[in-house]
């Protein structure tokens, strides 16, 4: 089968498309032939060191899915051949989503919503149970709630806005100008430019802050939240302060959910989520997605098609 691996550790220029052995489902595995592969910025972090997850004997890229399944193995009774199903298999270990085939646990995957083409849906797994897991796994946020969402027109910020508000919650984002009516449609009730104002001298008594971005950020947001609140990172745990001060702080690392990704579902079916898609490329074209997603520019997610 072709599949786009990373020839060596580096820029987009080292990700090649080459043909692989086609994987074969294990016990309580499913095959899935891929229809498109979102595109996600722990992809190209992995490209430039392998550093972040373990890599098997052929370094491939990609964890978001949507495809139909192909073929079960043995103890399979969630899905037959012939399902359309979207997933984020197998993370953080290797999944090797940029390719025409990918084997993960049955339960990494659940039933395609369906409302929405290959493309959209493979833009949801990754970034929506990253959102799914941290707002309401973690924060449990509900109605009433003020949440802060930073970068919340990126690709989990704009599906943290929609998340939030189908939850009852009133959501702020940080974003650029140009994105701010965007988000508005999305359903956020207040967005703050970032490059003119600072947030923590405008906003006050948060329950919930989810940061996208990392850095100064997690301690800026202390200064905005209320106490007892939540303060949820994703970049990683450096970016708790060492001293929160009566909020709760986490590091949200996501995890393959086959719950979430039917209450992800059940949101798309009512009209309460809709992901944004970017940029669409063939697979073949992997290295041009990194290049634009490095940018740090896009709104939503960038997606390959695999023919």
């Amino acid at each position: 089968m072709r599949a786009v691996v990373v020839s060596k550790w580096g820029g987009p220029e080292v990700l090649v498309e080459t043909d692989v052995e086609r994987p074969e489902p294990g016990m309580g595995e499913v095959l899935v032939r891929v229809r498109a592969a979102g595109v996600n910025p722990v992809d190209w972090k992995t490209r430039e060191s392998g550093a972040l997850i373990p890599w098997g004997p052929v370094p491939a890229v990609g964890w978001d899915v949507s495809g139909t399944v192909e073929a079960v193995g043995p103890g399979v009774t969630l899905y037959r051949a012939g399902d359309e199903v979207y997933g984020m298999p197998r993370f953080p270990q290797q999944a090797g989503a940029y390719a025409e085939y990918v084997t993960a646990p049955a339960r990494h995957f659940a039933r395609k919503p369906a409302s929405l083409d290959h493309v959209q849906a493979a833009a949801l797994p990754l970034a929506a149970l990253t959102a799914w897991q941290a707002l309401v796994d973690t924060a449990a946020v509900s109605a009433g709630q003020r949440v802060l969402v930073h970068a919340a027109a990126g690709g989990v910020g704009h599906l943290a806005v929609q998340i939030a508000k189908a939850r009852g919650a009133y959501v702020i984002g940080t974003a650029s100008a140009a994105k701010h009516d965007l988000l508005r449609e999305l359903g956020a009730d207040e967005v703050i430019d970032y490059r003119t104002t600072d947030f923590e001298d405008v906003v006050s008594d948060v329950d919930v802050v989810l940061d996208a971005i990392g850095g100064d950020y997690g301690q800026r947001s202390l200064k905005v939240l209320k106490p007892g609140g939540h303060l949820v990172t994703l970049p990683g745990p450096d970016g708790i302060p060492a001293d929160t001060r009566g909020v709760h702080a986490a590091w949200v690392l996501v995890e393959p959910d086959l719950a979430g990704l039917q209450e992800i579902a059940a949101l798309v079916e009512q009209g309460l989520l809709k992901p944004l898609v970017d940029t669409v490329l063939p697979l073949e074209q992997a290295a041009k997605a990194h290049e634009i997603g490095e940018q740090g520019r896009t709104t939503g997610k960038i997606v390959l098609t695999v023919a």
